[in-house]
Formats: C-alpha cells, sequence, structure tokens
C-alpha cells in the first residue's frame, strides 16, 4: 500500500452560471503514485517534479 505524502487538499469554491445560480464546485490536487528510493509513494505531480529535480 502506497503511504500519502502530500497534505494537499481539494480547493472549494463555487461554479457560477449566467444566472448566477451557485454550486460548490472543488479542483482536486494531481496526486500521483511515484517510487521514491524503492517505497511507493502518493504525492502531487508538483511535488514529484520538485523532487525529481533536486535528485539530480
Amino acid at each position: 500500500m502506497a503511504k500519502k505524502l502530500t497534505t494537499k487538499k481539494p480547493l472549494v469554491g463555487n461554479r457560477r452560471s449566467h444566472a448566477l445560480n451557485a454550486t460548490k464546485h472543488a479542483q482536486k490536487p494531481n496526486l500521483q503514485k511515484v517510487t521514491v528510493n524503492g517505497e511507493t509513494v502518493i504525492l502531487t505531480a508538483r511535488e514529484a517534479r520538485t523532487l525529481k529535480k533536486e535528485a539530480k
């Protein structure tokens, strides 16, 4: 089982129609399974990219 390392949560707001009706909407983080040092972890795509850059 992959361990979740990220602390990111969905960004919540409202969708607005032309009539200004508001309905709840969430933008979820882009979570990916990445292998780091032989262990599978769950990170956001941005965090995985940063780790890859720092590993060089």
